[in-house]
């Protein structure tokens, strides 16, 4: 549909030239159960101020509009509607709009989404908007920057549940339509159209509230409700989720010294979400795979308790103040990233959130800063679908570390009254990143446009290392150290000039004790700054075991570890008693990996020989992760077979060896089937963990689990279809039919791979949860099942752009790019078929739109940083 991505300098105008005031929308969506029924009556009565005689346009992206009144005069429709715009012209000083018309039900998690509960039969709705999709539901001016006031209307089966951003203040039933009632909610105070949402199904609801009198006296009593699917409520640990919300609310309302300004303060689970969770005001959606079903790590509840916080401190930061246009996403997300680690780590009782941020979100970071389309924090945004690719470990997680690295500048105390400021002068309005410099600099007393522009206006990631030398004093001898120094390289991707960033960090020295752990003896604080730092704290020491720049993970900077620093590790990685430094030290192994600098076997001989010692359940779950990636993608292929063989006996040990009923014991399980995905060894061991010949003991083989050991049997065909179809009707739930869905697409089938193929690429019936489930299938299978795609798959691109939604389309030309890929030996990587064909498509399209270009680009760099690994791993001729 035409004019869909709506350009930046196109909203700016629009914005120059209206504000919005009010909107009142009127959604009936009482038809939804009924699968033949595709849309729903939406109408939108909008009150706006104009430049008196101008023209500008509405956004409404639906099957069709039935009629547009504008100030009490009806527009021709075929006149005014062009694509996915309303035009309206001879504007006055006041205007209202009433637009009708028909909206669509969604199956890829955009505006409006129907899931029919395959356990029971329900239907359930809910809307997910961001960045822009709230155009798929009601007329709207979809731009962050245009806040109005909101009252929704719901009609639905009167048996539903149905929620808003707003308190319902009045449910009516229909006289004229029995089983119907009309629910009325509550106006909103000004907020974008991307936060707005409605909720609306026969959804299981509990409820509480939270009260508490701040420090200046103001009391809060805010209702408190949880939702999700009826079918799911024997696992919903509701008194865990409240707990958490209260301790997050009084946690952020105490920090922020701002009042919840939203009311009510509702949380949703629902159904084949497309993000973690979303913090529309008021009304807060989560993917309902934070509802454990089977056993959970402690990992992942502390991950589901992180996403909560996170969510909750936009409520602030991104709600209550909004960004003005795409291009500072960061002002909201980065601060939220930071914001929920910090109330995870202050108002909870765990104590390793920073050392998951520093193993988990700081590596994707990484990962995103190093390839040729990163971007910096704050980003160039020409477009929506610009906007939709850049929610990205960019924006959230180098944001965070950043805004870490500048609260360990200014000052925690001078970080949160600047935060404070900015509130209280732009509450319910939109800012850009100099009204935030402005208000820190002011708290702090410091100049920040420096720091901002060598942090936020620069793309890529430094890396740093120690330089030994010689002193007048001292000999760096292997027991005395002379000189040393910090040495860092910084260039900008995008740019191509040397970047060298400012870094406040800690360089800490660890040494045996007697009981031969490996403890921090000595440690210092220090700024870091251009291409060389001298440390003359260190000259003349005795040379620790480890010196270990970044202790403590205070700044974002990617550390290589010098040759003798790094032979303690390889040694002894297992003995570092330090958690932080023990993540900080697998960081700095995995990506000396992943840069080719070392071979990627070594990292996975590290993982055997230290994972079992592993006592962070996060960690240990991300270097198995790790592990599986530097066998598969960055071992040289000659080698892989007998590598993972090694790996996956070592798994098995430790699986036998964990402690009954341990979250380790459930890592070494679900290991041992994702391993065995391309290795028939263990094909025994997983029959009998299944049908209960062989068990574990204290391992409780759910239906998470068992899907994971079908995923690997139908890979290596050894689960017939109707085998798989047993275990669907044991387990008849949403994630049940995912799985089934993976399992079956993953024999290794020419049949079964065809109709996988042409499922997603030319086939309009998966959901977007089932696409991703048959994608992930399809391509776990030997590479001469899956070569004869390599060219329809370019050959497909465009046309999957174009007939596709952005989430859709996205899922699939990411998920069915060859990235599994071996070097041949005596070849170059750049030489690879594939990374040629890659340049051949890219070179012909140049005029495609950046989105699908962006995504290209990246899955090549992926896959030639995979090649250039294997080539590291590969001995010399």
């Amino acid at each position: 549909m035409s004019h869909e991505n709506l350009q930046r300098d196109e909203a700016a105008a629009r914005s120059a030239l209206i504000s919005t005031t009010s909107y009142d929308v009127s959604l009936d969506v009482r038809q939804a159960p009924d699968p033949d029924v595709a849309g729903y009556p939406t109408r939108s009565v909008i009150t706006f101020t104009a430049e008196a005689g101008a023209s500008t346009f509405l956004d409404f992206i639906g099957s069709e509009v039935h009629s547009v009144v504008l100030n009490g005069k009806g527009l021709g429709v075929d006149e005014v509607v062009d694509g996915a715009r309303i035009r309206l012209d001879d504007l006055q000083a006041e205007n209202q709009v009433t637009v009708t018309g028909t909206a669509l039900y969604s199956r890829s998690g955009e505006g409006m989404h129907r899931f029919v509960d395959p356990a029971d039969g329900q239907c359930y709705l809910y809307t997910q908007y961001e960045p822009a999709d709230a155009r798929r539901v009601f007329a709207n001016f979809e731009q962050p920057d245009l806040k109005a006031t909101y009252t929704f209307h719901v009609v639905a089966p009167a048996g539903w549940h149905v929620a808003s951003n707003g308190a319902e203040v009045n449910r009516t039933l229909l006289a004229d339509d029995p089983g119907t009632a009309r629910w009325d909610f509550a106006a909103t105070e000004p907020v974008s159209t991307y936060i707005t949402t409605v909720l609306a199904g026969p959804y299981f609801k509990a409820e509480d509230r939270w009260q508490a009198t701040l420090d200046d006296g103001t009391s809060l009593d805010v209702p408190l409700a949880l939702y999700c699917r009826a079918s799911m409520a024997v696992s919903f640990d509701t008194g865990e989720l409240f707990r958490l919300t209260k301790k997050g609310l009084d946690f952020f309302n105490r920090l922020f010294d701002y009042p919840y300004p939203w009311g009510k303060y509702d949380q949703a689970f629902v159904p084949e979400y497309n993000l973690g969770a979303m913090e529309n005001p008021g009304l807060v959606t989560f993917t309902e795979s934070y509802v454990f079903t089977s056993r959970a790590t402690d990992a992942q509840y502390q991950a589901r308790a992180n996403t909560l916080l996170h969510e909750m401190a936009h409520m602030w930061f991104g709600d209550l103040v909004t960004m003005q246009w795409w291009d500072d996403l960061w002002l909201k997300e980065s601060f939220a990233d930071y914001m929920g680690t910090l109330g995870v780590d202050r108002a909870t009782g765990w104590d390793t959130a920073w050392v998951n941020f520093a193993n988990k979100r700081k590596a994707w970071a990484y990962v995103q800063d190093q390839l040729p389309t990163t971007h910096p924090i704050v980003a160039d945004i020409p477009d929506l679908e610009a906007a939709k690719q850049n929610f990205d470990g960019i924006t959230y997680a180098k944001g965070a570390s950043v805004l870490k690295q500048l609260v360990a500048y200014v000052g925690f105390e001078a970080f949160i009254a600047g935060s404070r400021e900015y509130f209280r002068k732009h509450a319910y309005g939109n800012t850009s990143l100099a009204d935030l410099l402005a208000a820190l600099g002011t708290a702090s007393g410091r100049d920040l446009a420096g720091w901002a522009q060598q942090w936020l206006q620069t793309s890529g990631i430094s890396t740093l290392s120690l330089d030994f030398a010689p002193s007048d004093t001292a000999t760096d001898d292997g027991g005395v150290l002379g000189r040393v120094a910090i040495v860092q390289e910084a260039a900008d991707p995008v740019t191509g000039r040397e970047e060298l960033r400012p870094h406040r960090l800690r360089v800490g020295s660890y040494n045996f004790d007697g009981d031969g752990a490996l403890v921090r003896t000595t440690s210092f604080e220090t700024d870091v700054a251009g291409a060389r730092t001298e440390l003359p704290q260190l000259a003349g020491q005795p040379r620790p075991a480890l010196l270990l720049v970044n202790d403590d993970d205070l700044t974002y900077a990617k550390i290589r570890l010098d040759p003798a620093s790094e032979a303690t590790v390889r040694a002894s990685l297992d003995r570092i008693a330090d958690p932080m430094a023990r993540a900080l030290c697998w960081t700095a192994l995995w990506n000396s990996a992943r840069d080719g600098e070392s071979p990627a076997t070594g990292y996975v001989d590290a993982v055997a020989a230290f994972g079992p010692a592993e006592t962070g359940i996060g960690v240990l779950l991300n270097i198995l992760e790790n592990a599986g990636t530097a066998v598969e993608r960055y071992t040289p292929v000659r080698e892989r077979d007998a590598v993972r063989a090694s790996f996956l006996a070592t798994v098995e040990d430790e699986l036998d060896r964990a402690t009954p009923g341990s979250d380790q014991q459930l890592a070494w399980a679900r290991t041992l089937a994702t391993f065995s995905r391309h290795d028939r060894s263990m094909v025994p061991r997983l029959r009998g963990l299944l049908d209960g010949t062989a068990p574990v003991e204290g391992l409780s083989v759910d239906a998470e689990l068992r899907w994971h050991i079908w995923h690997a049997l139908a890979a290596n065909g050894q689960a017939t279809a109707a085998e798989l179809d047993a275990e669907l009707a044991r387990d008849i739930t949403a994630s049940g039919r995912a799985g089934h869905a993976t399992a079956l697409a993953a024999r290794p089938d020419p049949e079964v791979k065809a109709a996988a193929w042409n499922a997603a690429v030319h086939g309009n019936e998966l959901s977007n949860q089932l696409l991703s489930a048959t994608i992930s299938g399809f391509t776990t299978a030997p590479e001469n099942l899956l070569e004869r795609y390599v060219e329809p798959y370019f050959e497909s691109l465009r046309s999957v752009w174009d007939g596709r939604s952005i989430e859709i389309a996205s899922r699939i030309v990411r998920g069915l790019f060859p990235l599994a890929q071996d070097l041949a030996e005596g070849t170059e990587p750049v030489e690879h078929p594939v990374i040629r064909r890659t340049d051949e498509w890219l070179e012909s399209n140049a005029d495609a739109p950046r989105a699908l270009r962006r995504i290209i680009i990246e899955l090549r760099s992926h896959l030639l940083r995979a090649l250039t690994a294997q080539a590291a791993g590969s001995p010399a001729p």
